[in-house]
């Protein structure tokens, strides 16, 4: 599921209280123009992302952390490619802001990817939205709705993310570490691109 590209990427404003770098590079991220949403895979650059949470509800639960792993070139993983970022232990807020906006400095203004977007969504708008000000508005692709349309033959419907993983064999963590998990997505991406490719849908927009 792609959203429709944004005429306005990230309209809020930064609140007073950010530090002269942070506000400096979230001012430079801004201008940064979004990608092209019609250009082939092997064109464009996908971010797939995962992140570490205390609980399933974004209004309340603590995020902490932020996993990332580009896809490139129509499906290759470049290893310098990957971020971490971990928010459990104790942060100053500088600190907590200059660690979003090394993920806003990674993603570019890329399509991103997950399992599930509705959940990784609010808790990246939520961060974003309290300590930048930012309105965290990327287009988003949920492999959660995408595989089963490209590969209904293996499963037709909605399933925990690990059904795919066991389907395509690809190994996955048997805890919530995210940056395992956000590589084992980049190998679903993978594995999606050249389906996706053969139904007609070349592009990120498709």
């Amino acid at each position: 599921m792609l959203n429709l590209k944004k005429l306005l990427f990230g309209r809020g404003s930064a609140p007073a209280k950010l530090a002269d770098d942070v506000r400096g590079a979230l001012e430079a991220w801004r201008k940064l123009p979004a990608p092209p949403l019609d250009e082939p895979h092997f064109h464009s650059r996908y971010v797939v992302v995962d992140v570490s949470v205390a609980g399933l509800d974004a209004e309340v639960d603590a995020l902490l952390g932020i996993a990332a792993v580009a896809v490139v070139r129509g499906g290759v993983v470049p290893p310098e490619e990957v971020i971490a970022i971990d928010f459990s232990g104790e942060l100053e807020a500088d600190a907590f802001d200059r660690q979003l906006m090394a993920f806003l400095a990674f993603m570019a203004k890329a399509p991103l990817v997950s399992y599930r977007v509705p959940l990784v969504r609010a808790f990246l708008e939520r961060a974003f939205r309290e300590r930048l000000g930012l309105d965290f508005q990327p287009d988003w692709i949920d492999l959660a709705w995408l595989l089963p349309d490209l590969f209904n033959e293996r499963i037709d419907g909605i399933v925990p993310r690990d059904a795919w993983l066991e389907s395509f064999h690809i190994p996955a963590s048997p805890g919530s570490d995210s940056v395992v998990n956000a590589i084992a997505l980049a190998r679903l991406l993978q594995v999606a691109l050249p389906r996706a490719v053969e139904r007609e849908a070349g592009t990120p927009g498709k």
